[in-house]
């Protein structure tokens, strides 16, 4: 199953609680109380994603956190890549691709361009996009059957 990390999802919100106005700052204790998530976890991924230079952090009394640029130019696929490393499905869809089996694989360029499409869409979608609380739900189709994506409210 193809499912990003709890922690991941977890970096997600803590963006999405961080303000992008460049005057404004955020410490972690204040984005551990909007999130609910535990200061040692926030510190660690505020930590990641100022490493990935998705966010910028100043120190002193009036410092804290804040994203390196505004949300909509922040994609899913740059979180994901901040937290997990570059979206791979399959071994040769890696740049530094290992597998023993690539010079006699049949599929191998079938999941390649799996790969890429699922890029694409994870570069499609913003921070923006996932802040939105109304978004409408996506209606997919899975070999010809119907399925349906239920919004939790």
């Amino acid at each position: 199953m193809l499912r990003i990390s709890r922690l991941t999802d977890y970096g997600t919100l803590v963006l999405a609680h961080l303000p992008s106005d460049e005057s404004r700052f955020l410490s972690a204790a204040d984005v551990s109380a909007a999130t609910g998530i535990s200061p040692p976890t926030v510190s660690k991924l505020l930590k990641l994603l100022a490493k990935a230079d998705l966010v910028t952090s100043t120190r002193g009394s009036q410092g804290g956190y804040r994203l390196s640029r505004p949300a909509s130019d922040i994609s899913a696929a740059d979180i994901i890549d901040a937290l997990e490393g570059p979206v791979t499905i399959t071994e040769c869809s890696a740049d530094d691709s290992q597998c023993d089996y690539e010079s006699v694989c049949n599929v191998g360029s079938a999941w390649q361009r799996i790969n890429v499409a699922i890029r694409r869409a994870l570069d499609d979608i913003n921070l923006t996009d996932l802040q939105r609380t109304r978004a409408p739900v996506p209606h997919f189709k899975f070999a010809g059957m119907p399925i349906n994506v239920e919004r939790k409210e």
